[in-house]
């Protein structure tokens, strides 16, 4: 049996009936997308409920390997790299969500566990409200916050000037796509893309000569939202894909944010309504978001010096670790899942021991302040 993590995670892919949760759950359960071919005839006896015995069949797959062979023999040609789940450079916040995709594949420089991650999107009829808002916020960002990766979909309206925006102004961005990395659609943004792979980069988790369908849209929207710290809804009909990876934000426990506009403005309405229901905070502008993501550099929030562990003797090394981390500044859960390597819901545990020991102190949006 191959042991290629990369050649497994792509053939089990391709494995028919048994879909994104399905494969996240049995290569987190059995330990690798190796493990579940090596191991597929004692899965139901070993893991009883997870895998039903109808579908062990479908994993006796050769036809699946030979394609994966190809596809892997196709990124090594191109120089795109293949990130499995246990490879350290896969999104980690991705990595927690139930429906993370099991392989994906990237070509560029970003660092894709970057500490502050930030998703745009938008309809892809902007206006010029849109338009300037997003080149306005980024070059404002990137005063406030000069290491933030923007994330979005290279798609036509917002998506593409969140990109152009954040490459105006020297921050890394990179693009997910719906489709494989054999294509740019669409064709008018090839430069841009191209640009992107010199500070940033193109991610997907769809393989060659796959068709940029509309379902696969909706598919790419929970990796723009899971891969970040929070979501920006800039420009919204009153319904729209970007309201498709609003909810997914909501559903990862990312923070989401929408730009507010006149209520007669069609490509306002899905913002406005984003913040009537309390399912998105209004921002105006960069320095509202750094403050809400508690972002900011400023002295007065850093500690003027390291937690020793003396101070607290009744800790456990993990939890330990997150005090050192957090000595440094107030930092979000999702920042601390990266610096920390550690699960989210493992993180949310320790967090909430911390508290329970006078610790630490949750603040607004999910942010974590330790107590002098």
């Amino acid at each position: 049996m191959n042991t290629d993590e990369r050649l497994c995670s792509i053939a089990l892919t391709l494995c028919p009936g048994i879909g994104h949760i399905g494969a996240k759950r049995l290569v987190d359960t059995v330990g690798s997308a190796a493990d579940v071919f090596r191991l597929r005839t004692e899965l139901p006896e070993r893991y009883p409920g997870i895998l039903h015995t109808s579908v062990v069949a479908a994993l006796d797959n050769p036809a699946a390997f030979l394609q994966a062979e190809k596809e892997l023999e196709w990124a090594e040609k191109n120089r795109v790299d293949c990130l499995t789940l246990s490879d350290e450079r896969y999104p980690s916040r991705l990595r927690d969500c139930e429906d993370a995709p099991i392989v994906l594949f990237f070509k560029g420089n970003a660092d894709l566990n970057r500490l502050r991650v930030v998703s745009m999107v938008g309809t892809r009829r902007a206006t010029d409200y849109g338009k300037r808002f997003c080149t306005d916020f980024l070059r404002d960002l990137s005063e406030l916050c000069s290491d933030v990766l923007v994330v979005s979909g290279l798609a036509y309206g917002i998506d593409v000037h969140a990109h152009r925006a954040a490459l105006s102004n020297g921050l890394s961005t990179v693009g997910v796509l719906a489709h494989g990395l054999d294509r740019i659609y669409p064709a008018v943004h090839r430069k841009t893309a191209v640009d992107m792979l010199a500070e940033g980069g193109l991610l997907t988790e769809f393989l060659t000569n796959t068709n940029p369908d509309r379902h696969n849209f909706v598919s790419r929207n929970r990796i723009v939202a899971g891969m970040s710290d929070a979501v920006i809804v800039v420009e919204s009909a009153a319904k729209g894909g970007s309201l498709i990876t609003a909810e997914l934000a909501e559903g990862y426990h990312r923070d989401c944010f929408a730009v507010p506009g006149r209520a007669t403005d069609e490509y306002s309405m899905g913002c406005n309504q984003l913040i009537r229901d309390n399912k998105a905070a209004l921002i105006n502008d960069a320095s509202d978001f750094v403050k809400a993501m508690n972002w900011g550099h400023g002295e007065e929030s850093r500690k003027t010096a390291a937690v020793q562990r003396s101070l607290f003797p009744e800790l456990t090394e993990e939890e330990m670790r997150v005090v050192k981390i957090l000595s440094r500044d107030d930092l979000h859960i999702n920042t601390l899942v990266v610096e920390a390597n550690i699960p989210v819901n493992r993180m949310s545990a320790i967090l909430f021991e911390l508290e329970m020991k006078g610790v630490v102190k949750a603040l607004v949006g999910g942010v974590y302040h330790l107590l002098a």
